[in-house]
């Protein structure tokens, strides 16, 4: 068994590693955003914002596959994006800050107020109107973009802060991919394919339990779970997920606490695919997705459509106000304890980067409304929002840390 010092060392090297690549992924997301931006309202870039909606794909016989760009981006890009998320909530659950009911509660607590108000206030603003689907929109948060804000505090921002964002970001992804993979199918839910798809994940689990670590034998059952997903009708980026689950974790000596090390399959994959998520695929996503049509005369000519307003309160104010009271209960109710040297303003002042919520918000937001009117209405107030919830964040985070929190660098 690794020695506990050593363990807690490199827990902490991992932990400045993701702060790290997340600030520097953050920013290339960013400068995407705007790109795709532009491309949208410029008309010399207008073919940037067309090329994804080029339709390619394969032909075997009679069989065609065929689909825009952007779908593959949406359904192939990014279920190795889920995959990505899915081993590092695996390693969360096993050695991480999930890995205890102690460990977990308040973060488990803060993600649920955090996913809850959001929901509520987006309804309160949408019930009854033709973007009520919507709800789920406000309920995410970014981690790439959260943590990588969070960074540029440095050594201002208290230990337990970052870990804290870090475990509530997981948890908040556990719930965004329950959400949708309840309650925003891709299409009509084919029942004989999900069939398949469980013996796919059998044999999947087999492999694990029979000790089996040769990575080639998982990502070959992994691209056929993601087919049987796809023709389910449920989102195939769910195939990502739980192809994770199934990843050995453990070093060839057993020793679970390795998983970091090049020994462990888990910590192979995590490792190698981080950058490629990073600096790649959530950069073209980006690309494909963040395009909004800025047209302000059609939209004081109708209106201003309810899936802004309930967008913008729901991600600035319900997530802040539902991290902040669910974390003050869980405490108060001595369910959880409050992180080592923080103080309640500053878990306010951190629920303020959870509004930011640009990757897995407008992934719902595609598959929530099929009226473009709709789509682009809410990708205007997430990425808006999400802008304003980064600056006030940070600002909030600088107000209430001080210098002293030296102590704290990783």
């Amino acid at each position: 068994m690794m020695d506990p010092r050593t363990y807690v060392l490199r827990r902490r090297v991992l932990l400045e590693k993701i702060l790290h690549s997340s600030m520097t992924g953050g920013v290339l997301l960013l400068i995407c955003a705007v790109v795709a931006v532009l491309a949208a309202n410029i008309p010399a870039f207008k073919w940037l914002h067309q090329f994804w909606d080029i339709s390619f794909g394969f032909v075997f016989g009679d069989f065609s596959f065929k689909m825009p760009v952007r779908q593959w981006v949406d359904d192939v890009l990014m279920a190795v994006f889920f995959f990505s998320v899915g081993l590092e909530i695996k390693r969360e659950l096993l050695v991480g800050e999930l890995s205890t009911i102690k460990k977990a509660m308040l973060p488990m607590f803060a993600a649920l107020g955090g996913m809850v108000f959001p929901a509520l206030i987006y309804t309160y603003f949408n019930a009854g109107t033709p973007s009520a689907g919507g709800w789920g929109i406000p309920m995410a948060t970014d981690i790439a973009f959260a943590i990588g804000v969070l960074s540029l505090l440095g050594s201002r921002c208290p230990l337990g802060l970052k870990v804290l964002l870090v475990a509530l970001a997981v948890v908040d992804d556990i719930g965004a991919i329950i959400v949708l993979a309840v309650f925003y199918p891709a299409h009509e839910i084919h029942l004989v394919y999900l069939l398949y798809a469980a013996v796919v994940v059998a044999a999947l689990i087999a492999l694990n339990r029979a000790g089996i670590r040769t990575l080639l034998f998982y990502i070959v059952l992994g691209i056929v779970l993601f087919v049987f997903v796809f023709l389910s009708g449920i989102h195939a980026t769910i195939a990502g997920v739980i192809l994770a689950m199934t990843i050995p974790a453990k070093t060839s000596t057993g020793d679970i606490r390795a998983f970091t090390g090049p020994d462990s399959p888990l910590g192979k994959l995590e490792t190698t695919l981080h950058p490629w998520v990073n600096f790649l695929i959530m950069p073209i996503f980006a690309l494909a997705n963040a395009g909004v049509v800025i047209d302000s005369s059609s939209l004081a000519g109708g209106g201003m459509p309810a899936v802004i307003p309930g967008v913008f309160f729901g991600l600035l104010i319900g997530k802040p106000v539902g991290i902040f009271v669910f974390s003050w209960i869980a405490v108060k109710l001595r369910i959880a304890g409050k992180p080592e040297g923080t103080k309640w303003i500053q878990i306010l002042a951190l629920g303020v980067l959870g509004g930011i919520g640009f990757t897995m918000s407008i992934f719902i937001d595609n598959l929530a409304f099929t009226d473009p009117y709709l789509i682009n209405a809410g990708k205007l107030a997430i990425l808006a929002t999400s802008f304003l919830a980064a600056c006030l964040g940070i600002l909030a985070l600088y107000l209430t840390t001080s210098k002293k929190d030296k102590t704290n660098i990783i």
